[in-house]
């Protein structure tokens, strides 16, 4: 068994800051085939490149715990993030009454 499968576990990415869990029944050199457990309903098996799975596990514990891990590592960076967001808005505001003044400004020249 090649260590790829005998790491069936992965997990994908969902959105920023979370990853749901992948089980992988089979693959290629290219892609995997599989179902999320965590699903509501697990219908027919999935694939996606292997350049999807983010980091793969031996078991589905550690996998979850491995994504739980990694939430709060991701929330550790919120009130930084946030801060960033702050100013990025101070400056887009500044940038956009630039603008308007300049364009304004040009109006009464001409």
């Amino acid at each position: 068994m090649s260590e790829r499968m005998e790491r069936p576990w992965a997990l994908m990415r969902h959105h920023a800051g979370w990853a749901d869990v992948f089980h992988i029944e089979s693959e290629t050199a290219d892609s995997i085939s599989g179902f999320y457990p965590d699903r509501e309903t697990v219908g027919p098996p999935v694939s996606y490149s292997v350049r999807a799975v983010l980091a793969r596990y031996p078991t589905l514990e550690a996998a979850r715990a491995a994504r739980e891990g990694a939430v709060l590592e991701w929330r550790k960076h919120d009130a930084a993030v946030r801060e960033a967001e702050d100013k990025l808005r101070t400056a887009e505001k500044a940038r956009e009454d630039a603008w308007l003044k300049s364009l304004r400004e040009a109006a009464e020249i001409g």
